[in-house]
């Protein structure tokens, strides 16, 4: 691990200002991805800028919804009864994620900024555009069990981890940030970059920028729900596709549908076209079948992972089943119902 200075910030304007001082900073407050970065030595920063004693730990209600503060654990906010009960959506994607001691020092922004478990940007033997702009990328012709089957490009084939991610993104959450030039607001499907020819820039975070909050919409999913994860073992491994589905129902008809697959790309994946198909239709297999279908066909495996496509499509289906039937994923029977 490589020598840096550290910093401890009061106030938002104090870690934005210790960031812009020093060039190759990072902020941290769980730390629980940072610092294994910094122990692979994938990320060298010279200074971290501790953010811990920020006031931006609650969670409160706001504009007919709720607001997540940046440094609410995953624990906080997945045991939150508020939370629990207008959002099981997200409660059950979190705890579906990482381990009890992990969710008690994970932040909601550290959340939202986790980089991939791709075994390539991991090792530092090895070419990465991710971790070396212009390097290259192995991954793609190599081990690609884990990686992208969507949103993919000839420079990176890496895949977002967060399980919390996908859940936001299916809700349609947004992102509340402040940084050099003032605060701004970003809608979630926004927040996230697909690799392109840029696959360092995980984000459309200005350089500088700091999560302050999570916002949740007003229009919340009680009861149409399911977090369906689908891994290589039942406890603490990372989706090889997940799924957040979310339905309103009018009877038997899809009045509206969100989906959001995890696993699968650079960012939590979302087909609108596919949302909107089921719009007007029952709630059948046949219908959820169809919307799957229309998702996987853009799909682009490599030779590795090209069995994601059909588990994609099965999860999917059954994903919009349970949340139809409002039977969502057993939190602690983890085996698929």
């Amino acid at each position: 691990m490589n020598r840096f200075d550290y910093v401890r910030a009061d106030t938002v304007a104090e870690a934005v200002q210790a960031f812009a001082a020093a060039p190759g900073a990072r902020f941290i407050a769980g730390g629980t991805n940072l610092i294994d970065l910094m122990k692979y030595d994938v990320e060298r920063p010279g200074r971290l800028v501790d953010i811990t004693r920020l006031p931006l730990g609650e969670i409160v209600e706001h504009d007919g919804g709720l607001r997540l503060g940046a440094l609410a654990t995953n624990a906080t906010v997945a045991y939150d009864a508020r939370v629990r009960a207008r959002y099981p959506l997200l409660s059950n994607a979190i705890l579906a994620g990482a381990s009890a001691q992990l969710r008690n020092a994970a932040s909601t922004g550290g959340n939202l900024l986790q980089r991939t478990r791709c075994y390539y940007f991991y090792d530092t033997s090895t070419p990465c555009n991710k971790r070396q702009p212009g390097s290259g990328c192995q991954a793609i012709g190599g081990v690609t069990r884990i990686h992208a089957i969507f949103g993919t490009s000839p420079s990176c084939i890496a895949t977002h981890p967060s399980d919390m991610c996908v859940a936001l993104a299916a809700l349609e959450a947004v992102v509340q940030v402040s940084g050099p030039d003032g605060d701004r607001v970003i809608p979630f499907s926004e927040f996230h970059r697909l690799p392109g020819d840029a696959p360092e820039q995980d984000t459309t975070l200005k350089p500088g920028e700091i999560v302050v909050a999570v916002d949740l919409p007003e229009r919340d999913f009680g009861q149409h729900v399911t977090y369906l994860k689908l891994r290589d073992r039942l406890s603490y491994a990372f989706a090889l596709v997940s799924v957040a589905a979310a339905l309103e129902l009018d009877g038997d008809t899809v009045r509206t549908a969100r989906l959001a697959l995890g696993g699968v790309a650079h960012k939590p994946w979302r087909n609108r076209e596919a949302e909107a198909l089921l719009q007007g239709k029952p709630a059948t297999r046949e219908s959820f079948q169809a919307a799957a279908d229309l998702i996987v066909a853009e799909a682009q495996p490599q030779a590795g992972n090209a069995f994601k496509v059909e588990l994609a499509r099965r999860a999917i289906v059954r994903g919009l089943e349970q949340a139809a039937a409002g039977t969502p994923q057993s939190i602690t029977d983890k085996r698929i119902q």
